[in-house]
């Protein structure tokens, strides 16, 4: 069986699964030199221009900057710096749109060129092999160089292999139509490559250099051979064409035979594969010093008048270099970063150019359409037998429309590489390599935010952990202490007396404090209790003299002036049972006051008690006035002789009408406002038991007397308001007033007996 090394020298080489043979278009611009281009008036440079993360600014707005000087720096292995493209003045810094395929906008910095294009102070190294490995790796990472074949990988951290490395691949196949920037950098830069060769040469000690190249590049090849002349470790491969050989799996399988599993990197087996136009650059930054500010990029399509590669300096705006050209904007017309497979469309020409820019496509209306409408998959197949890495691409499509992540990592999508074989040749103009970036992009977006998650809860569980152990010290700490107190109190020394003495007389100092409390407590509740009661005594003398008021005006518009005394008697004892029943309620208080307070539900107890007793007075008494008043009326008009003068037996009747009807109105406004009755009527004093039999030998006389003149003159007495007749003694009227009077005592004394 023949080894590598023999079947390459024979010119024999593996074929990787898949593939396709678009138009190549490489015509357009590989026919012309590289051109230098005069300095744009604004260059934007975006932080983050590889894979990792971008690194820190330097510089800040107004800043006056050098060229070559960098303008951000490295805080961790995946950082790479950015360097100002030429000396100028930093005009601002804000987010910009950058060359991606979901537009999206990142920090970029602003630099006006000042037209002098001043070097910061540089070191030219002639003789690499004296520097120290370290040292050639720093500079490769100072220099901010990475990958620039499109992938954008740090090339420091790829360069750093401890394992030992059988093959170095170059690759120089460069099969994306249209593109020729590596082509034509081959052609006039070959020295300079074999030197960035060199170097990794001395950095890794590969076994063997294979630099892979496609066929439809004949003067790269024949530059590439003479400068490896007398190099026997460098073997330059010359491939057929076929789309995608530039791929990282696809040629390595073609000149090794080697397949590289699912999850597996090169230098896992002994593999390291490096750009030529990252040689170049890595030559560059070694040997002159020189940072990565600038770089080949292919300008071509039948939009423009001049396609043509140029040196263009990262953070050029792709509009300076489409005027450049001669660029025919057409309607309809599209703008792609990167070739016909893998490029993207671009949102607008202002976006800069950066390290993994190597074409810049303005193609006109015939020569790349409009995509059609996407059709249904008809499940021809097709994709799957150009696919170069052994996908299912119709099956991806399905997972990614239904956003199914965790299939898609079972059919592999990583592996895949975006070169856009399966949407090539699919006869339903499905595109299918956007829907795997946008499925890339999510799958990578929850990965971020579940190791964001782990690490948050990796950092809770750390402080649960160092809380508790914390709680434990303390308590541990509280405990010793307590003991050692304990310790000591019980020792037999003055010390621990005098601890023991301190310690009693700090548990008497609270247990005072708390009966200090408790005694301020209870007295504060007295104050409250007596301001109470003091404001219920008060209302009800309010409301005792506000209804003696009341019973004096209605006795006065109802009585005639011989009741005047009677009612003013009457007044009297009201006010004096109400001075009664204040002195209940004052000595309820002291009672209170005085009492044990033990216990507050016995304090409400007492007061209630006492409230209850003076309301019973105080109805007791106000039934008593209204049965007087009403008795009173009614024994005026009966006790009236017939032959008495009629004119005032007519208003005496009027009289006792009008006190009845008042009477009962009090009577229903009592019935309808039985609180209010219970506060507002007025206590009066009832007459003794002797007045009372007094009463009734004077009320049987009266009737005796008065049924005695009816018989007489056999007339009964009536009322009739509209009579006149002349006036009547005073004896009948005091004898009518008496026999009232005495009719309503016995009445009283009667409900009094039962």
């Amino acid at each position: 069986m023949e080894s590598i090394i023999e079947r390459i020298n024979n010119g024999k080489f593996w074929q990787f699964h898949g593939g396709v043979h678009p138009p190549e278009q490489k015509w357009l611009s590989n026919d012309k030199p590289i051109r230098p281009l005069e300095l744009p008036e604004l260059l934007v440079l975006p932080l983050q221009q590889h894979i990792g993360s971008a690194a820190k600014l330097s510089v800040d707005v107004g800043d006056y900057v050098l060229k070559g000087q960098p303008l951000t720096y490295s805080h961790m292995p995946m950082a790479v710096p950015v360097h100002a493209p030429t000396s100028g003045t930093i005009e601002k810094i804000e987010r910009a749109t950058i060359p991606h395929p979901s537009a999206m906008q990142e920090p970029c910095i602003y630099l006006k060129p000042d037209g002098k294009d001043k070097w910061v102070e540089r070191a030219v190294c002639d003789d690499f092999y004296s520097l120290s490995r370290e040292t050639i790796i720093e500079k490769i990472a100072n220099a901010g160089i990475s990958g620039m074949g499109g992938a954008g990988f740090p090339t420091h951290i790829k360069v750093n292999q401890k394992p030992v490395i059988d093959f170095l691949v170059i690759n120089a196949a460069e099969c994306e139509p249209y593109i020729t920037s590596d082509d034509l950098l081959m052609r006039e830069h070959s020295p300079s490559i074999i030197d960035g060769i060199k170097i990794l040469d001395h950095l890794l000690l590969p076994g063997h250099i294979l630099i892979g190249i496609e066929d439809n590049k004949p003067e790269a090849i024949r530059a590439l051979q003479k400068a490896t002349e007398g190099y026997d470790k460098v073997r330059v491969c010359v491939l057929p064409t076929k789309y995608p050989t530039g791929g990282e799996k696809q040629l390595i399988k073609a000149l090794t035979g080697k397949e590289v599993p699912a999850g597996v990197i090169p230098g896992q087996m002994g593999i390291v594969m490096q750009n030529v136009a990252t040689c170049y650059a890595i030559a560059d930054a070694v040997i002159n010093d020189t940072p990565l500010i600038k770089r080949v990029v292919t300008v071509t399509g039948q939009s423009l008048e001049k396609p043509q590669n140029v040196w263009a300096l990262l953070g050029t705006p792709v509009e300076f270099l489409l005027s450049q050209c001669g660029y025919k904007e057409a309607e309809n017309s599209m703008l792609v970063m990167g070739g016909p497979m893998m490029g993207f469309t671009l949102p607008s020409p202002k976006i800069p150019i950066i390290k993994t820019s190597n074409c810049v496509l303005a193609p006109s209306n015939k020569e790349i359409p409009t995509p059609s409408d996407e059709q249904e998959c008809i499940r021809c197949g097709q994709c799957a037998d150009v696919c170069p890495s052994h996908l299912l691409p119709q099956e991806l499509q399905w997972s990614a429309k239904a956003k199914d992540y965790e299939q898609l990592k079972k059919l592999n999508l990583f592996d895949c590489i975006d070169c856009g074989a399966c949407a090539f040749v699919c006869p339903s103009q499905i595109p299918l390599v956007q829907y795997y970036r946008v499925a890339k992009a999510e799958i990578r977006f929850q990965q971020v935010q579940e190791i964001k998650a782990d690490k948050a809860k990796a950092r809770f569980e750390a402080r649960k952990a160092r809380l508790e152990r914390e709680k434990i010290a303390r308590e541990e700490k509280h405990r010793k202490a307590a003991e050692a107190r304990r310790a000591k109190m019980n020792a037999n020394t003055q010390e621990a007396s005098q601890a023991k003495s301190a310690v009693a007389a700090a548990l008497a100092r609270v247990k005072a404090k708390k009966g200090d409390d408790a005694q301020e407590q209870e007295q504060v509740d007295n104050t409250k209790t007596e301001q109470k009661l003091a404001v219920v005594a008060a209302v009800a003398r309010a409301k005792a003299k506000k209804e003696a008021k009341a019973a004096q005006e209605n006795t006065s518009s109802s009585a005639s002036s011989p009741d005047k005394d009677r009612v003013a008697v009457a007044r009297a004892k009201a006010k004096k049972l109400a001075k009664a029943q204040e002195a209940d309620t004052t000595e309820v208080q002291a009672e209170d006051t005085t009492a044990d307070n033990s216990s507050a539900n016995d304090k409400k107890a007492r007061v209630a008690a006492a409230v209850a007793k003076a309301k019973a007075k105080k109805k007791s008494a106000q039934s008593a006035v209204s049965s007087a008043s009403d008795t009173t009326s009614e024994k005026a008009v009966a006790a009236k002789p017939k032959d008495a003068n009629e004119k005032d037996d007519k208003k005496a009747r009027i009289a006792t009408t009008v006190a009845k009807a008042k009477a009962k109105k009090q009577s229903s406004t009592d019935i309808d406002n039985p609180a209010q009755e219970e506060i507002t009527k007025e206590p009066v004093q009832a007459v003794s038991a002797t007045d009372d039999k007094k009463a009734r030998v004077a009320a049987a006389i009266a009737k005796a007397k008065a049924k005695k003149l009816a018989k007489a003159t056999d007339v009964e007495p009536e009322v009739d308001v509209n009579e006149s007749t002349p006036d009547n003694s005073v004896d009948d009227k005091k004898a009518r007033i008496a026999a009232a009077i005495a009719k309503a005592k016995a009445k009283k004394q009667q409900a009094e007996n039962k």
